[in-house]
């Protein structure tokens, strides 16, 4: 799994979740439960990670609906 992007806002990645589900691409969020760790302040990133092989797919997706992603 390659990381796309990552971010504090909760808002970009329930965008980022609804746009890669339309396209049928299969992701996962990780460090959701961080903030057990953190006290709930938001400091800590989630990162969102899709397949090598739906990357490039994945990553247009996003960058085609203003979000932005790591480059490859």
């Amino acid at each position: 799994m390659r990381e796309l992007f990552r971010t504090n806002d909760p808002t970009a990645i329930a965008c980022a979740e609804a746009l890669l589900e339309g396209q049928g691409v299969v992701y996962f969020v990780m460090d959701v439960h961080m903030s057990a760790l953190e006290g709930s302040i938001g400091a800590l990133p989630r990162r969102v990670m899709v397949a090598d092989s739906e990357f490039n797919r994945a990553r247009r997706t996003l960058l085609d609906n203003g979000l932005e992603v790591f480059d490859e």
